[in-house]
């Protein structure tokens, strides 16, 4: 592998007492064997044979080398790592990239999972503070008797040029500051410690908004990790802890591909993933129903070169009797395509009124018709067919409403067909045979359920390392069982030519 990169982040003066190759040979094989710890490593390579072998005589590396090593000189090129041997694979016939699989989990960060900051609470307290600062500002400015116009929408460099003024206004006075149990301070010391009080909630809170982004979200001891819900709660609560979302893209069983996010769902990684993973030739994708969005549907149909396979949210809810006896889903009406006309099961029209545009979290802008009936005043099936939807009116004075994403139900009518060809059942039971089973891999056998490391590009590191591991274990599973160049599992039952 070329590792030219590594060893151009060292710096050229002097020598380095380890070669990266070496180093990056132990970590690697360290976890392997489940040791995912520097000083693991460290011991490792002083008690067993085989980390004495890949030293090649040299002298046992300390724990902070092997730290440093992973967590400052891999940064930059984990993902050539990976992707170098995913090349290799394909040169030697070992995986094709024509059918590729991608999955998610939610993984934990090294971070305290206590240490919560919640979005929606700061900007309570942050409107909070403004309207506290709107109330005592003018009170403060009329007893001090400052020339100092009180603006309309006070911003956080009004505070810094009165805190200025106030500052200026002690030093003409020679004000004696005063502190201690036992004194009582001068008015004009408190309106500076005030002032100063407030500046310094409102920068943290801008602060906080500022680390949050677009999440809900962050841990105070890894900023990167979000809250979310893990699969393994211990409490069995629901509590949420701090994680990460890992997106693995897999090839006939090995990992040739990773995204690595805080964010909690699925939907939005689909896009920036498929951009990385551009560079291999890609003609069949399979992800599971978390990826579904009209959004994901429309890339897939701007780029033709690769073909998607999801099963629908609701594939598996519309077999059920409950649903397809369920009257007040637009489904389950009879539609009239020239008139853009709904029917419900009392035989009174839903007529189209309005067209409503919203964006989503990237951006893109989507579009919903707007259907309503006029006249569900008196209808015997008015309590089954609306739904209570939090709406504040009673159900006498209600209409039937439906919002159609038109669109979004042509491609999911077709993704269903396509689903529902024999070539759509094969790739969907592999999915669950290649995705899920690396993570079963990951997670139960080589017991990586926490991250060592804090930050998404230290996070991203550790992952690829154990990706290349993984990738080299099961390389040498499919060399013992004799399974190389396998590539889809066909199950008894399905078409001979698939």
């Amino acid at each position: 592998m070329d590792i030219r990169k590594i060893e151009r982040s060292y710096s050229q003066d002097g020598r380095n007492e380890y070669l990266p190759r070496i180093l990056l040979k132990v970590l690697i094989y360290g976890y392997m064997r489940m040791i995912y710890s520097s000083r693991g490593i460290e011991r490792a390579c002083r008690e067993n044979i085989c980390f004495m072998y890949l030293l090649e005589d040299n002298p046992v590396p300390d724990h902070n080398t092997i730290a440093r090593f992973r967590s400052q000189h891999l940064v930059d090129c984990e993902k050539e790592l990976l992707e170098q041997f995913a090349v290799m694979l394909m040169k030697w016939g070992f995986v094709s990239m024509a059918t590729v699989f991608i999955d998610g989990t939610k993984i934990e960060a090294n971070a305290n999972r206590y240490s919560f900051v919640w979005k929606k609470s700061v900007e309570k307290h942050l409107a909070k503070l403004k309207e506290q600062i709107g109330q005592a500002l003018s009170g403060l400015v009329s007893k001090l008797g400052l020339k100092w116009h009180i603006p309309e929408t006070i911003q956080i460099h009004h505070l810094k040029k009165l805190r200025k003024k106030l500052y200026a206004k002690a030093e003409a006075e020679k004000l004696e500051w005063v502190t201690g149990k036992g004194h009582r301070k001068p008015f004009l010391q408190k309106a500076i410690e005030m002032v100063s009080g407030w500046l310094e909630r409102w920068k943290k809170y801008t602060q906080d908004l500022h680390i949050c982004g677009d999440r809900n979200s962050y841990c105070k001891t890894d900023h990167d990790a979000t809250f979310m819900h893990m699969k393994e709660d211990h409490m069995r609560n629901g509590q949420l802890k701090p994680g990460y979302n890992v997106n693995v893209a897999t090839s006939e069983e090995f990992i040739i591909g990773n995204y690595i996010s805080a964010d909690r769902n699925d939907v939005h990684t689909l896009i920036p993933f498929m951009e990385y993973l551009k560079r291999y030739p890609i003609l069949r994708l399979c992800v599971d129903s978390g990826y579904e969005s009209e959004e994901n549907y429309c890339y897939f149909e701007e780029n033709k070169g690769t073909k998607l396979y999801v099963k629908p949210s609701n594939h598996e809810q519309k077999k059920t009797k409950k649903y397809r006896t369920d009257i007040s889903r637009r489904e389950n009406m009879s539609y009239d395509a020239e008139k853009d006309t709904y029917t419900c099961a009392n035989g009174k029209p839903i007529t189209f009124d309005f067209t409503k545009k919203n964006k989503s979290q990237s951006g893109y802008e989507i579009e919903t018709s707007v259907y309503s009936c006029k006249d569900c005043a008196g209808c015997p099936l008015k309590e089954k067919c609306i739904r209570a939807c939090g709406s504040k009116k009673p159900l006498e004075e209600r209409n039937k409403v439906i919002y159609v994403s038109k669109r979004f139900a042509r491609q999911r009518e077709e993704m269903e067909q396509r689903i529902s060809t024999d070539e759509g059942k094969l790739i969907r039971v592999n999915r669950s045979i290649q995705a899920e089973g690396v993570f079963a891999m990951t997670k139960e056998d080589m017991h990586f359920r926490r991250f060592l490391l804090r930050s998404t590009v230290k996070v991203e590191v550790e992952w690829t390392l154990l990706s290349l591991a993984y990738n080299v274990l099961k390389l040498h599973h499919k060399i013992q069982n004799r399974r190389l160049g396998t590539g889809l599992v066909v199950p008894k039952g399905f078409p001979a030519g698939l």
